[in-house]
């Protein structure tokens, strides 16, 4: 790879004219490399004059030899390789003046400088997707659903797509889309739950799906969301509802592992940008039975009654103590008591009997 001649197309990060020198910071989503252009039989200063003033953003292919750097590069991401350019071409030139500024979105939380806006970014969201953040957030969402499909079709389950546009609340409640149907009224599906049951009624057995879902929750949590993709699984079992745990535990810690392992890169951009500590979990998952996690709670000095559904807040402190007593931040709570399901789930029923 050293001492080989490559040709790449990357957009300008920065450039940086130095006496005879011309420094060039390329990017290509989230790797950069630094490219060297020096005055010689090849590049007149007129040349090297153009090329430290090409507008930050454009896209450049640039042909050279890569060499192993004579001192680690700590700007760009490829620290101890760079290019000694021969060629540069200019394949689509940036506007001099952009409504933000690639390096000011991807401050760091911590660092200290320009700050943009969530609406600069909304209104400029090419430029924002820019960021190495934003472009490993991608991948790892592909990552995630992915993961999530070949795990899945590993045992045996099935990947169904369902319908989105219903005539009647799937839910049976009022966070419903109504939408304009022909003559008539039509609905975005709030959920693929009674077609992932048909599926498994239909003797496929265990189904997967996939696929947007819907919600008019008019509130601003970030639990709420209006509109989602949905990662959903169905299957029948045999004896004991155990069996879809141990499918569900099993599927999440396939997933955590491949993206470990897969999008190590990408989880270490982001963490660049928003820093914070990594994710644990053990394997067999963890099964954190409701008396347990309640016992846990009281010798917190949580006042929680045994049939007492858990705020927002005790389900935060309840991961601090698992995480402090069993170093994982995944677990699955088990046993939870009937009485305290939510209602929404007798509506399911009710409507899937009908």
């Amino acid at each position: 790879m050293v001492d080989s001649e490559v040709l790449v197309r990357a957009r300008v990060h920065l450039s940086r004219l130095t006496g005879k020198q011309c420094f060039v910071k390329l990017r290509h989503r989230y790797f950069t490399v630094q490219a060297v252009y020096a005055v010689d039989d090849k590049t007149s200063k007129q040349m090297l004059k153009f090329i430290g003033g090409c507008s930050k953003e454009s896209i450049v292919d640039v042909q050279g030899t890569l060499v192993s750097a004579l001192s680690p590069v700590e700007s760009c991401s490829l620290k101890h390789l760079e290019i000694q350019c021969t060629t540069f071409h200019v394949v689509s030139e940036a506007v001099p003046q952009l409504p933000l500024q690639i390096d000011d979105a991807a401050r760091p939380l911590a660092e200290e400088g320009p700050v943009v806006n969530q609406d600069t970014r909304l209104n400029n969201r090419i430029l924002d997707l820019r960021t190495p953040a934003n472009q490993a957030i991608f991948r790892i969402g592909h990552g995630v659903a992915a993961l999530f499909r070949r795990y899945l079709s590993s045992v045996g389950f099935t990947e169904i797509h369902t319908p989105k546009i219903i005539s009647a609340a799937s839910e049976g409640g009022a966070n419903v889309f109504q939408v304009s149907y022909f003559k008539g009224n039509a609905y975005l599906a709030q959920s693929p739950q009674l077609y992932k049951q048909m599926a498994v009624c239909a003797d496929i057995e265990k189904v997967f799906t996939v696929g947007a879902v819907f919600r008019a929750e008019d509130s601003n949590t970030h639990r709420h969301l209006c509109e989602f993709v949905g990662l959903d699984i169905e299957m029948a079992f045999k004896e004991h509802y155990h069996e879809a745990l141990t499918v569900i535990g099993e599927m999440f810690l396939s997933m955590f592992k491949g993206l470990q392992t897969e999008y190590a890169t990408e989880i270490e951009t982001v963490y660049k940008q928003y820093p914070a500590e990594p994710f644990k979990f053990i394997e067999p998952a963890l099964r954190l039975e409701w008396p347990e996690a309640i016992r846990m709670l009281r010798e917190a000095e949580v006042e929680i009654g045994d049939f007492e559904d858990l705020s927002t807040p005790q389900e935060k402190f309840l991961g601090k103590l698992v995480k402090a007593k069993y170093d994982t931040d995944f677990y699955i709570l088990d046993k939870f008591p009937l009485e305290i399901r939510p209602s929404t789930l007798c509506r399911v029923l009710m409507t899937q009997i009908q």
